[in-house]
């Protein structure tokens, strides 16, 4: 049984983003190089408060899903109910979704939460369509800082070995060779890749300003993106599978039986029986609201 990283409650939008300007332009750039400019259905998996829900202005529907209901309700006091967004509490593993229904999947900040990687790469396969788009950011395990860490004696821990480094509960940093493996191995095909927030160090935040120093990233982001040696990498893959024509928008996570039925603000399955409900503009899956008995 995986766990769940749950950020549920924190004040993630007013802490953890407090003096990271410049890792949230430098983001914006890279995402502004690799996100298809428009399409039909777009989903943000991890999307938390919505920072990068303007990013996705030419999508006729935009999904912002996130395990946690309080990020999504920040995200809805910042962006508004209805219109274009649909806000989704699930979990990545077992996504209440049909099959290739999406255009574009997004994830950044997110992989590094994840414990099963094939898992999670084949659920976000599955909802996309053929050559469908997934731009996804990782945390770099063989970045630079922690190579000069290591060569100095500093770091106990070999950035150049391909086994992602659990450095924290739940928060991991991966090899690239590792994460280009799995992308591969479950059926994506790398496009571009950029080299982002090679600047993250105060020394850097001291002398130059946020928008100065995102500046320079930019100019760097595909230059440098060979070397992988900045803490974050963004990549650009294409996903190949045969067509399958969608049939339906939800999916029930506990049987994964298409399509649900949907009476007011519960959406029943019609084979296993559970119930699923809708509050406050959130569509919630992470538990049933009940189960058919046995």
């Amino acid at each position: 049984m995986v766990e769940i990283c749950d950020y549920e409650g924190s004040e993630y939008r007013t802490e953890f983003w407090r003096g990271r300007e410049y890792e949230d332009l430098a983001e914006r750039i890279a995402l502004g190089k690799l996100l298809p400019p428009r399409g039909e259905r777009l989903i943000e998996i991890g999307a938390g408060f919505g920072r990068l829900a303007d990013l996705y202005r030419g999508y006729r529907e935009v999904v912002l899903l996130d395990y946690a209901k309080s990020m999504l309700r920040e995200a809805q006091a910042r962006l508004g109910q209805g219109g274009r967004f649909i806000y989704v509490a699930a979990d990545l593993y077992n996504l209440p979704f049909g099959d290739s229904l999406f255009d574009t999947a997004v994830t950044v900040r997110v992989l590094h939460h994840i414990q099963d990687l094939p898992t999670a790469l084949g659920e976000i396969k599955r909802i996309l369509r053929p050559n469908g788009t997934y731009v996804l950011e990782y945390a770099n395990k063989r970045n630079l800082k922690r190579i000069i860490r290591f060569l100095l004696g500093c770091e106990r821990h070999n950035p150049f070995s391909h086994e992602p480094l659990e450095f924290l509960k739940l928060n991991y940093n991966f090899h690239p060779a590792f994460m280009e493996r799995h992308l591969r191995e479950v059926g994506f095909t790398l496009q571009r890749q950029l080299s982002v927030s090679t600047f993250r160090l105060p020394l850097f935040k001291r002398l130059l300003d946020a928008k100065t120093l995102a500046f320079l990233d930019g100019l760097l982001q595909g230059p440098m993106a060979p070397l992988k040696l900045a803490p974050s990498i963004f990549v650009k893959t294409t996903v190949s599978k045969a067509r399958v024509e969608p049939t339906s928008f939800w999916r029930c996570p506990g049987c994964h039986h298409s399509p649900l039925s949907q009476r007011g603000a519960i959406l029943e399955c019609r084979s296993c029986g559970a119930r699923w409900g809708v509050e406050g503009g959130i569509y919630d899956f992470k538990e049933p609201l009940s189960r058919k008995e046995p």
